[in-house]
């Protein structure tokens, strides 16, 4: 017989049903994403590090997994909710099922409940922290257990890489600052030709320097933008010196960086469907989004920043540009992975504006940069 696994939420609710992947517990945040497909992605991007992610569409694993989808080198997801597994992938891609994904990392899987009734108390109550276990302890002790479980609050530091590495590329140099960078991010860019260098999330602005970007992208990442204050410092001395883009959390710290405040949202975005309007143009987008939190619509007034778009479900802030240097961020995923390819664009906006910005700012020789770059490159590895 299948082994029992359940699911306990913080307002008591308790979900009983079948365990796969690995055995044991994990605390988590209850999460929920309406994607109908790309659970690969989902289960790989690191905006979900210490979320159990709730997959509202009902037959998850009917592709199995392919090495090719990975958005980063490993899933961070804390627990994974469905409503009917299935353990025998039919897709002539798949190289191993999900069950054996979950089972390599060590993340409890819960099939068999109802994901319907789950997603209408998330959205009615707000996202709450829960408990995932395949143990057999008593009800009580569970709460308990889930009671004294701390706050996460180092999901970047957990995400981010820990070492500087390259993406070489003849054009624009780009320095991609890792909060939890999707792996779309990179494909992206390398595959307009930019020299791609990817830092850690607590590159200082000297160090950025050093490396002589053209631009700065921001990457998505897991957590609150607030517990990443070394990241806003560092934002604000690079601020008008660079083109910068930021994505997600990217796009959360951009708006820190420049004077805005940012709050949690009830159940947050999660999906590949959202409606976004571009406000200059009055175009509706479909976007891929996952994020938990939102840069707050009055904290934009007096400060330098212009909102671009605007989500057509509840209005929040999905877009900034700064009105006096050549800045912008989007709240969502124009890297999709999964979810429509409808904002790629953006990347050749942002190359666009790195190009214009060069023409009014003159630079050395190309020759004496790129030494100077290197020697900073070798130098920075060597710390």
């Amino acid at each position: 017989m299948q082994a029992q696994a359940r699911l306990l939420l913080e307002d008591g609710t308790l979900f009983t049903g079948l365990a796969f992947g690995a055995q044991g517990a994990s605390v988590g945040e209850v999460v929920f994403n309406t994607g109908i497909t790309g659970y690969q992605e989902v289960l790989s991007d690191p905006s979900y590090c210490g979320q159990i992610v709730t997959m509202t569409f009902p037959l998850i694993g009917n592709y199995g997994i392919t090495r090719d989808d990975f958005e980063s080198i490993r899933p961070y997801i804390h627990g994974f909710v469905v409503r009917r597994h299935e353990p025998v992938p039919s897709n002539w891609r798949a190289q191993y099922t999900l069950d054996h994904l979950l089972k390599e990392y060590g993340i409890v899987g819960i099939s068999d409940i109802d994901t319907r009734m789950l997603t209408r108390i998330i959205r009615q109550h707000g996202t709450m922290r829960g408990l995932l276990t395949t143990g057999n302890e008593r009800a009580e002790e569970l709460r308990e257990r889930l009671g004294a479980a701390p706050l996460m609050r180092d999901q970047v530091a957990r995400t981010s890489t820990p070492h500087v590495f390259s993406s070489p590329g003849e054009r624009e140099r780009i320095v991609l600052i890792d909060y939890g960078a999707k792996s779309g991010i990179l494909r992206e860019l390398t595959k307009r030709g930019c020299d791609v260098v990817v830092v850690p999330h607590n590159t200082t602005a000297d160090e950025i320097r050093r490396l002589h970007p053209d631009g700065i992208q921001l990457s998505n990442g897991p957590g609150d933008p607030k517990d990443v204050p070394h990241a806003v410092r560092t934002l604000r001395e690079l601020l008008g010196e660079y083109p910068i883009f930021g994505i997600c959390l990217g796009h959360q710290l951009f708006a820190l960086a420049c004077g805005a405040d940012t709050e949690k949202l009830k159940f947050g975005h999660r999906g590949g469907n959202h409606p976004v309007k571009e406000l200059e143009s009055g175009r509706c987008y479909i976007t891929s989004q996952n994020h938990g939190y939102t840069v707050k619509e009055e904290s934009v007034a007096g400060t330098e920043l212009e909102v671009t778009h605007i989500n057509n479900n509840d209005k929040t802030i999905e877009g900034l540009k700064h009105k006096r240097y050549p800045a912008f961020s989007v709240q969502y995923h124009p890297e999709a992975a999964p979810g429509p390819f409808d904002n790629s664009y953006l990347f050749d906006r942002f190359l666009d504006m790195i190009r214009e910005h060069k023409r009014l700012n003159p630079e050395r020789p190309r020759q004496a940069v790129l030494a100077e770059s290197l020697r900073g490159e070798l130098h920075y590895a060597q710390k």
